[in-house]
């Protein structure tokens, strides 16, 4: 790492990170490598306290950064500052960017285009059907899925997003005290699809505080965010209101109004968050470019699909649902085809890959 790094890994750990007084300190000096070239003279009137000044003038804070860089290198992250080429520019636009992030896995996946997906940490069946669904549905069109890691939703997107593209974790502990602890085998295969990151520096616990701190960021990395089921009180409101200040777009599932957990969605899109039934709608609330891209690809392959589809084929797709998969039987009622006949369509068609089986003899038409 090079003095510039160093100094904003140091200003970040005097601080813990982004601060007020964080701000006044880059606020009164042209750079942050003076920051550290100050007299005790140059910090009058910034309201720090002496400790925290001390620390600047004697090289402590400096010192302190530079045993964290020594831990860093031993675990083999990559640390990324504010000025770093290859910090995510999407996060560099909010508010209050963090200084620093570690990153474990692929820093890259942090500057590509990104959906966040939160929600409840105890959810339904069918809110965790839709997360992962969801999550798998924008990975296989090259959207990277952020997300918190916690238990629920946070992991049901994780890993629906592993099963055809890439995801980011933020976590809010450092990188080596990862929480929860049941989630770590996840952890670590996003780790090697994706990145896992944090600005808490290592060995810092998972303090209950600390994770409305780090909403932020999962926002931050993100074009938009949605909600999948939340209660009325519930910390993927409090990154949908960190969403809306940072200009993102807000986006929700809607749920039961007879379900606790489907408050939080349903007053969201009470109050003008978008609608999300399937990745279509997603694709179609994020900005340009990348809504014309993703709406064009869709295009093109329905276009495709109904060319290569012969006429039996094509009707007995229009039967099938898309957000459910049906038993052969019930199919067979439906179409009043015989289940034989079914099959042989419905082979196919999966090798066309228009339709999914399930376990049991279910079919389900991909999107």
């Amino acid at each position: 790492m090079d003095d510039r790094e160093v100094c904003w890994l140091a200003l970040h750990l005097a601080f813990y990170g982004t601060s007020a007084a964080a701000r006044r300190v880059l606020g009164r000096f042209p750079s942050v490598l003076d920051v550290f070239k100050a007299g005790r003279a140059d910090f009058e009137g910034l309201r720090l306290d002496r400790e925290t000044v001390d620390a600047f003038v004697s090289g402590r804070a400096l010192a302190r950064a530079g045993e964290e860089v020594e831990k860093i290198g031993r675990k083999a992250y990559t640390l990324l500052t504010f000025e770093d080429p290859g910090y995510p520019g999407q996060l560099r636009e909010i508010y209050d960017p963090p200084f620093v992030l570690y990153c474990e896995g692929d820093p890259e996946t942090l500057r590509d285009a990104a959906v966040a997906i939160v929600g409840a940490r105890a959810p339904t069946p069918y809110g965790r059907a839709v997360a992962e669904k969801l999550a798998a549905d924008l990975a296989r069109r090259g959207l990277v899925v952020t997300s918190g890691l916690a238990v629920g939703i946070d992991a049901c997107a994780h890993r629906g997003a592993l099963k055809e593209g890439r995801t980011v974790a933020v976590l809010g502990s450092g990188l080596d005290t990862l929480y929860p602890r049941e989630n770590r085998g996840l952890a670590r295969e996003i780790a090697g699809r994706g990145a896992v990151v944090s600005e808490y520096a290592l060995g810092t616990p998972p303090l209950a505080e600390n994770f409305p701190v780090r909403n932020r960021i999962i926002s931050g990395l993100s074009l938009g965010q949605v909600d999948v089921e939340a209660a009325r009180k519930s910390g993927s409101l409090i990154t949908a209101r960190l969403a809306l200040s940072q200009d993102r777009e807000v986006m929700a599932v809607p749920g039961p109004v007879t379900s606790e957990r489907s408050v939080g969605p349903n007053g969201l899109i009470r109050d003008g968050a978008k609608l999300v039934a399937s990745w279509e709608d997603v694709a179609e609330a994020l900005p340009s470019p990348w809504r014309e891209n993703l709406l064009a690809e869709r295009a093109a392959k329905e276009e495709n699909n109904q060319a290569s589809l012969s006429r039996d084929e094509g009707r007995l797709m229009s039967d099938l649902p898309v957000d459910d998969a049906i038993p052969i039987d019930e199919l067979a009622e439906l179409t009043g085809l015989s289940v034989s006949g079914l099959l042989a369509l419905l082979t196919g068609l999966e090798l066309k890959g228009a339709v999914v089986q399930h376990p049991g003899k279910r079919f389900q038409r991909r999107m």
